[in-house]
Parts: C-alpha cells; sequence; structure tokens
C-alpha cells in the first residue's frame, strides 16, 4: 500500500468530524467531485457515501464504503471509481499533543489500476493523498 503521513494542528476528536461528516469528502478527497447521497448511519461499516468522481461533464457515479470504523482513530473503506476501478483506503489517527498524525493508505484492489505495476501505482496514490490530507487539514484546522 501506498503510505502518506502528515501531521494536523487539531485534535484527533476534530479530524474525525470532518471523516465522519459524510458530506464533507469532496472538500477532501481529490478526485471526488460531489456527493449525491450519504447513508445516515455513516460511518459505521456497511454505510455508503454515493458520490461522483471527474470533472464535468464526464462524471462517474459511484460509492465509497466503510468496511471498519474505530470512532476517533480508524476508517478503512473501499473505495470506487469504475471504469477505473477500487482501492481499499486506511485512514488511521493518533494523537500528537494537541495536534493529530493522520496516516493514509492506499492500493488498487480491483480494476484497471490493480494492472499498473507496483512501482508505479504508489507514487501517484502517495501525490494524490499528499493533496488529500493537505485539504483534510485545512477543512479539520479551520472547523470551529
Amino acid at each position: 500500500m501506498s503510505t502518506t503521513t502528515r501531521v494536523v494542528d487539531a485534535t484527533p476528536e476534530k479530524v474525525w468530524s470532518v471523516l465522519a461528516d459524510g458530506w464533507l469528502y469532496p472538500l477532501w478527497v481529490v478526485g471526488a467531485s460531489r456527493m449525491r447521497e450519504v447513508d445516515e448511519s455513516w460511518p459505521e461499516p456497511g454505510s455508503r457515501l454515493h458520490h461522483s468522481v471527474g470533472t464535468w461533464p464526464a462524471l462517474i457515479d459511484d460509492f465509497t464504503e466503510v468496511l471498519d470504523a474505530t470512532p476517533g482513530s480508524m476508517l478503512r473503506l473501499r473505495a470506487r471509481a469504475w471504469p477505473a476501478g477500487e482501492a481499499e483506503v486506511v485512514v488511521r489517527l493518533r494523537p500528537l499533543e494537541g495536534r493529530t498524525e493522520v496516516v493514509m493508505e492506499e492500493d488498487a484492489t480491483a480494476g484497471p489500476a490493480r494492472l499498473m505495476p507496483k512501482p508505479l501505482r504508489d507514487p501517484q496514490l502517495h501525490w494524490r493523498n499528499v493533496e488529500s490530507l493537505r485539504r483534510l487539514a485545512y477543512v479539520a484546522e479551520r472547523r470551529p
């Protein structure tokens, strides 16, 4: 899995509040364009975010599903963006003296993206997740 880490100037509770608000997903996830629906039980295992990826007019409707969650510390997702494929994403939060170390791990699990050799796939995922964590930090650090 590609691993990306960032220290956020917000408590784990504030960072978790962003992750737990499915309507904020397109604000911090690179590639997510809009939300169509968020299951009421989000982020409980089995719940889904119904989103679109891409740019208009070439938007693709798909979903992301929670595989596992430990409120305040871990969120494991199956992110879909067909026809590109699927990925497993794990976001871990670790308290760090009033701040939060956020670690995001991601790898393709199905579809054409899985056919790309790992040494080529990982740098692209890392680059995208550097920006995603930067956006997550912006939202969490400015959240009241």
